[in-house]
């Protein structure tokens, strides 16, 4: 079927989308952003939705699959995501297997079996296996009726995390007679989102951008300290919670575990130096076991669906902005509150600058990688909300969310309006065609080669800022530029514009605050706001009750060897324990319990709230 008969497919309504996702999945209703994807898709459009983590993306694929029936695969990066997602589904009763290098010649022999039965709801495939020819042969044989690209952001060069076997789904794509497609990616900016729709789709697709905003999570932002105090203090407000510390290195990943363990934390390191054994232990051990704390490289994270995160620190400066984002991203996932925090210093900044310009990439990528990296340190260095500056960079506005730590505890500030207007003078002046660094040089009067090769140092701003070092020219780039006075136009050679904001302050009709000596390690001041908004969610649930329940859980994923969320996640006990059923009808009605999961497990959740309700713990087993 091609693209054009594809979209005359007739249309299925939606309220038979609905009813599945109450019978099924146990939901009453869709979360925002779901409802209008999931009815393009069965109204046979090609889709590509950007989601933020957390906002149910797998869903827009996989009830659809069930409403219309068929094949839907899924591409999708990494075994342990697919391994996962699988078991899921089939927690709730859905046919669904996954193709990739570590099945064995038996397992694959049953994939094949069931694609030729139609028994198969859903089949997850690494791209790599997806790109065999008897594997294209196989999904022809079948009739493939959705093809869901998960994580489609690594199709693009631009991507934080591209992928070169992505680029060959586009071929894929066209093989399975240009099946109905949907795409979706929790972090793609406007280059990223242009260059999937050209490498997958042969026409434009239907395009969905949510907010990125994650109004959950609290965002925090300090210089470097005492690095291992700073991370004992802000792990100490959640104790007994799930949480991730981010490390640059293998070797600091296992410090910080140590350092962690010996706190009295269940701690453990992760990474790809480890043996294979050993890092699917700690992984496993996070995803079964409530109160674990993952100290790890950015080797781990993708893939990993757990949705009761309470905590992500970045004990060293992240990659850039997207992989800032898409890490603190893995907290908070059921939409409860969690904290984040980011430890940043001048020796970090150093260090990323330094594996962008080892790296054996072309000039302009490394020229990219230097813009996404100048756009995270002046996030680093924000005069204002973090929230507004964070998602400035993916172009969305909104106002101060008084959910971070800026907006909660403010900063020492100076009036930077002269300075600012200094600085887009030279922006102006030069035709809004250069970089950071040519204009510090204007403005410190250092006239470089490039400098006089365009006659800058006849401007009137040509040594205007000279009793500045070029370092605080750079710093107030990064500030006015996090304050929204200039964009920075990452493709086009990291020139910088003034915007309407910029262009206010530069006539005067506008001031602008900036911070005063960013750099200076402040005092590890943390608040417990997350922590505390996190347990005030389970407030009405019963402690005792709530921790039976967890116990059960427990045993439950011990004992099958699955993630602890994929029996129920955290986010169905609380309200399992507010509710407190007395009837298996009144099972049904706790959020996330459908019928399949009410029959495998109603009995025994039942059994535990009753127990309790009689005086008695509940039992694990």
């Amino acid at each position: 079927m091609d693209d054009a008969v594809a979209k005359l497919a007739v249309p299925i309504p939606i309220d038979a989308a609905r009813a599945l996702l109450k019978s099924v999945f146990g939901f009453d209703a869709f979360r925002p952003g779901q409802e209008e994807i999931i009815q393009a898709v069965l109204g046979g459009e090609d889709v590509l939705a950007v989601m933020p983590t957390g906002s149910g993306k797998s869903l827009c694929y996989q009830l659809p699959a069930l409403v219309m029936g068929g094949l839907t695969v899924v591409v999708s990066p990494l075994i342990a995501l697919m391994r996962d997602q699988v078991r899921q589904l089939r927690e709730y009763g859905i046919a669904a297997a996954s193709l990739n290098s570590s099945n064995d010649m038996e397992q694959n022999r049953q994939i094949h079996d069931q694609l030729m039965e139609g028994s198969l709801r859903l089949l997850y495939v690494a791209p790599e296996r997806l790109m065999r020819a008897d594997t294209i042969g196989w999904l022809r044989d079948a009739g493939v009726r959705l093809l869901a690209i998960d994580e489609a952001h690594c199709v693009s060069q631009w991507g934080h995390d591209f992928r070169p076997e992505y680029l060959a789904l586009g071929r894929i794509r066209a093989d399975l007679d240009g099946v109905r497609t949907v795409a979706l990616t929790a972090t793609a900016d406007a280059p990223t989102r242009s260059d999937i729709i050209e490498k997958l789709f042969a026409t434009g697709p239907r395009t969905f951008v949510r907010s990125f905003d994650r109004p959950n999570l609290r965002l925090a932002m300090a210089p470097k300290g005492h690095t291992s105090r700073q991370v004992l203090d802000f792990v100490a407000a959640h104790k007994g919670m799930s949480g991730i510390v981010y490390c640059v290195s293998r070797k600091r990943t296992e410090e910080f575990a140590e350092l962690l363990t010996g706190a009295g934390y269940r701690a453990l390191p992760y990474h790809a130096g480890m043996e294979k054994l050993q890092r699917e232990a700690s992984q496993d051990a996070f995803l079964q076991e409530d109160g674990v704390i993952i100290a790890a490289t950015v080797a781990f994270g993708m893939g990993i669906d757990k949705p009761d995160v309470r905590f992500v620190c970045h004990a060293d400066l992240p990659q850039n902005v997207e992989g800032y984002y898409q890490e603190i991203g893995r907290a908070g996932r059921d939409g409860l509150p969690a904290d984040t925090l980011t430890l940043y210093g001048l020796d970090d900044m150093r260090l990323r600058r330094e594996w962008i310009e080892q790296a054996e990439v072309s000039d302009e990528r490394k020229r990219i990688d230097r813009q996404r990296l100048n756009a995270l340190i002046a996030l680093c260095e924000a005069p204002r909300c973090r929230r507004q500056t964070l998602l400035a960079y993916f172009g969305e506005t909104s106002q101060p969310c008084g959910n971070c730590d800026l907006c909660i505890h403010g900063v020492e500030s100076f009036d930077g309006t002269v300075d600012a207007q200094k600085a887009m003078s030279a922006i102006v002046r030069t035709g809004e065609r250069f970089g950071t660094e040519h204009l510090v040089n204007i403005l410190t009067g250092n006239a470089t080669e490039a400098v006089l090769r365009y006659r800058h140092e006849i401007l009137p701003t040509f040594g205007v800022g000279s009793v500045r070092k070029a370092a605080e020219w750079r710093s107030i780039f990064r500030q006015i530029y996090a304050a929204g006075l200039i964009a920075l136009d990452i493709v086009e050679h990291g020139r910088w514009t003034v915007t309407d904001a910029g262009w206010r302050v530069l006539r005067g009709q506008d001031r602008i605050e900036l911070r005063q000596d960013v750099l200076a390690p402040g005092k590890g001041k943390r608040g417990k706001k997350a922590a505390m908004a996190a347990a005030a969610d389970s407030a009405d649930a019963d402690p005792q009750l709530l921790a039976a329940l967890k116990k059960l859980r427990t045993a439950l994923a011990r004992q099958q060897q699955v993630p602890a969320y994929v029996i129920f996640p955290d986010r169905t006990l609380i309200d399992m324990a507010v509710r407190r059923p007395t009837s298996m009808a009144q099972m049904l009605e706790v959020d996330g319990i459908g019928q399949v999961k009410l029959e495998r497990y109603g009995a025994m959740f039942f059994d535990v709230v009753q127990q309790h309700a009689r005086g008695g713990q509940g039992e694990s087993s």
